[in-house]
């Protein structure tokens, strides 16, 4: 199953071994920009110097090859040219959303042993919370700001270089998963040129295009795909610090953006925000709308096009790839949630348990082999063993089918696979009826033990509603059960005022799993069939 189709050999061709090389592309043409924050654009020439000079005071700072630097902050211009100022000292850049906890950088700056650690104060005072913890001292890159750097860890040793300057590690990228337990996913230069540049083909990027960049670059999709993909192609990207429905309909309106990547529930939040307010959709300079990171369904799907006029198109990935697995194509419109077909060069395998190819149509395992692969998890070996089958095949845990002309349904992830009186429920199916309601914005559905049956369980449903919603937990059983098979129906559905999400917008199933199983041990059913439900605005 390997892909074919776009030549993409010339462009490949043509890219740096180091991802710092990448303003060098564009650098020459003084009047095109790189980068827009908070109302200030700066060049590709803008962002070489900033590169140079930052790596500069890196190296004076004790910055060695093989160091890891670690970027606490949001989307700002700074991370972009501290990022590439990383990379071009031959250090891995360990970029984390300033948003997590104290208990979470804590913890990923331990893991990683980061040499020195990098606040975005300057916009970001989660950020400046975590340089005060720290001791932090003013790290001055004048128009880029001023920030903040930690003292010098000098238990830090430096990771040896590879003789292929692409092979060397370029970032150091944490996942929590589906299990909550962080993983430090090394990406390789090559890694992420790789998808940058088929990011930039495929989505036929061209240096006039204003891309919106509210995705966090510490998510390997806001990093690979947008700011990279953008900025390969000699696009401007368009930074946001962090996303709110408000904001996006802004820039959508009035800073002639182009293009826009982003993960559904952003789509769902905007629809929701402009609906509420009676606002019409007003974006009058975009030609491309994006999805990825989480699944879409088709009622979202639908909504999106039909204000918009746009095809939505949708795509795959994991962190572990790099970002990019497939994707559906923007001169090939489809009606359905295909993720779309596999990217030139890379390979795709559907198995059952026993590594077998599965017939088309039918679900089984995902593997992945290619370019974009990652070269492994950070200091555990033993877990980067598991992840890979012999021919280096990645397992990337996710459940798939494939049509017979190559595009790809992405149906579920083999941990979140519920068993319900010996048959399979797939969450994303339950899920797609739940989010058709008129009343509600997005919805997540885990499985949950049944006491007394071992290898049984039950499906809960969490549903977050749209401002105003009248439906009732009643209600909504009625509408589910119309549309699925009695075994699929939920047991119980649980109104939140906003489903858990990581800062890339990404639900976190197992933290609503630890709910559900634990509102089933101690309080009993969490929601009451027949009062109204009332939302509550998300609190940032």
């Amino acid at each position: 199953m390997k892909a074919t189709g776009e030549n993409a050999g010339e462009l490949l061709a043509g890219l740096p071994a180091n991802i710092s090389g990448l303003p060098d592309r564009w650098a020459a043409h003084r009047n095109l920009y790189a980068l827009f924050d908070d109302g200030r654009a700066f060049s590709y020439s803008d962002l070489a110097q900033a590169r140079d000079a930052i790596a500069d005071q890196l190296a004076a700072l004790g910055v060695r090859h093989g160091d890891r630097v670690m970027l606490v902050s949001e989307n700002c211009a700074a991370v972009i040219a501290l990022s590439f100022a990383i990379a071009a000292r031959g250090a891995w850049i360990v970029n984390v959303n300033a948003r997590l906890s104290a208990r979470e950088i804590d913890a990923i700056r331990e893991h990683s042993g980061a040499r020195r650690v990098i606040y975005t104060s300057h916009v970001s005072k989660d950020a400046n919370g975590h340089a005060e913890r720290h001791g932090a001292v003013t790290f001055d890159c004048g128009a880029w700001g001023a920030m903040q750097i930690s003292a010098l860890n000098l238990h830090c040793s430096a990771e040896l270089s590879a003789a292929d300057g692409a092979e060397n590690v370029a970032a150091l990228i944490y996942t929590s998963g589906t299990t909550g337990q962080p993983k430090g996913v090394m990406l390789t230069h090559r890694n992420l040129l790789f998808i940058a540049a088929m990011s930039s083909l495929l989505r036929g990027l061209r240096p006039s295009d204003r891309i919106y960049g509210t995705l966090p670059i510490s998510h390997v999709y806001g990093l690979a795909s947008v700011a990279l993909g953008s900025l390969v192609a000699g696009a401007c990207l368009y930074l946001q610090a962090r996303y709110s429905p408000q904001a996006m309909a802004g820039m959508l309106a009035d800073d002639g953006i182009t293009v826009s990547q982003g993960v559904p529930a952003m789509y769902a939040k905007l629809l929701e925000f402009l609906q509420s307010r009676n606002q019409a959709w007003c974006a009058p300079a975009l030609h491309s709308l994006y999805a990825g990171g989480s699944p879409l369904d088709p009622a979202l799907k639908a909504a999106v096009e039909a204000v918009s006029g746009l095809t939505l198109n949708n795509g795959y990935g994991l962190t572990e790839g790099a970002a990019t697995v497939t994707q559906t194509r923007n001169n090939q419109p489809r009606g359905d949630c295909s993720v779309g077909h596999v990217l030139p060069g890379e390979e795709i395998r559907i198995v059952n348990p026993d590594g077998l190819d599965v017939p088309w149509g039918e679900a089984g395992e995902l593997w992945i082999r290619g370019p974009n692969i990652m070269k492994g998890y950070y200091r555990d070996a033993e877990l980067t063993a598991q992840s890979f089958r012999p021919g280096s095949w990645l397992n990337s845990g996710d459940l798939a089918r494939q049509d017979a002309d190559g595009a790809l349904f992405i149906v579920g992830r083999t941990k979140e696979l519920i068993i319900r009186s010996g048959f399979n429920v797939y969450p994303i199916e339950v899920e797609a009826v739940l989010n058709a309601h008129p009343e509600v914005t997005q919805s997540a559905v885990v499985g949950r033990e049944v006491e007394g049956f071992e290898g049984n369980e039950e499906v809960v449903a969490f549903v977050e509603l749209k401002p105003g919603a009248k439906v009732t937990v009643q209600a909504l059983q009625e509408f589910a059960a119309a549309g699925l098979a009695a075994y699929k129906r939920p047991a119980e559905i649980i109104v939140l005022p906003a489903l858990p999400a990581a800062p890339s917008g990404k639900i976190l199933k197992h933290r609503l799993k630890e709910m559900a199983q634990y509102g089933r041990q101690k309080n009993g059913p969490q929601s009451c069939p027949d009062a109204p439900l009332k939302h509550h605005e998300e609190k940032s």
